[in-house]
């Protein structure tokens, strides 16, 4: 017999009497746990350029990578499990190394006036949009 609230012991997995496809919903928990790792963005025309704008709780800046490559614009994070938690007793540990890009493409980005500053989780990239110089000569007709 099945309960409203599933049994999730410690290690994520439910006693052995329980039926096949709660021991399929288990398996597609675990498959499902990579796609959990990756960051929302959000991207703003602001008219003069875009605010870019990565949602990174947690993560340290020096774990951050941000590259404009012909309007496309990356943002990596790599983040390793530290040394102090190697070895540890761990009853449940949910915190892994990871690894996550995303990017967005900018048709009019500019390489030049690029800022990005990170706080409170919050990573935002000033990207200016490429400036159309109009160097209109008027031409007298003899």
């Amino acid at each position: 017999m099945s309960s409203m609230v599933p049994y999730r012991s410690v290690f994520g997995l439910r006693p052995f009497n329980t039926s096949l496809l709660d021991a399929f919903d288990d398996m597609m928990d675990f498959a499902q746990a990579p796609l959990a790792k990756a960051f929302p963005i959000d991207v703003e025309d602001t008219g003069e350029g875009y605010e870019v704008k990565a949602y990174l709780t947690g993560v340290n800046k020096d774990d951050i990578d941000v590259e404009l490559n012909e309007g496309r614009l990356s943002i990596s994070v790599n983040v390793e499990e530290k040394e102090e938690d190697k070895g540890k007793n761990y009853l449940q540990k949910e915190f892994t190394s990871y690894s996550a890009t995303r990017g967005v493409y900018l048709k009019d980005a500019a390489s030049e006036g690029l800022a990005a500053k990170y706080a409170d989780g919050v990573l935002t990239v000033t990207v200016p949009k490429i400036v159309e110089k109009k160097n209109v000569t008027k031409i007298a007709i003899d």
